[in-house]
């Protein structure tokens, strides 16, 4: 007799639970799954594009397009070691590089000069109003004549593109 009240409780007290459970979730104010689903954002899509490019390309007349986040214009006071690009009319531009390789596409005008970060090698691409194309290798801790300077016939090159690996 007594296992048989023990069911009937129970039983009694999962069915009055059951009854509030489905009293609470049937009365809610929420939205539906479905109409939340509706309102979310869409897939966010990385473009790689430079923060802040346009600010920048206003304050200092340089172009930084879009890179993997491992070279990164910085303040040339900010430190030593750094990436240094010299350019005519803008003076030194310096990038800090971090990670084991880094890619920045860029576009500043008339550059002439480029010392390597100390702990990175860098390749650059520069191009003339011609399409005259320069590949340039910048050793580590090196001043590598570049653009006008590397030219025989003095024409002016924009910096396209910067890659570094240690």
């Amino acid at each position: 007799m007594k296992l048989l009240r023990r069911i009937i409780a129970t039983g009694a007290a999962a069915a009055a639970c059951a009854a509030a459970l489905l009293a609470v979730t049937s009365h809610t104010d929420e939205p539906s799954a479905a109409a939340v689903a509706d309102t979310r954002p869409g897939h966010v899509v990385e473009t790689f594009a430079y923060p802040g490019a346009d600010k920048i390309q206003q304050e200092k007349g340089i172009l930084l397009k879009r890179g993997d986040g491992h070279i990164v214009l910085t303040d040339c006071a900010s430190g030593t070691g750094l990436l240094a690009v010299w350019a005519r009319g803008k003076g030194q531009i310096c990038f800090r590089t971090t990670g084991t390789t880094g890619y920045l596409a860029v576009e500043i005008p008339s550059v002439y000069a480029v010392k390597g970060a100390l702990t990175h090698d860098a390749d650059v691409v520069l191009t003339a109003a011609d399409d005259t194309r320069q590949e340039i290798d910048v050793p580590k801790e090196s001043w590598t004549p570049v653009g006008e300077s590397a030219d025989p016939q003095s024409r002016e090159f924009a910096l396209l593109e910067i890659r570094t690996n240690r």
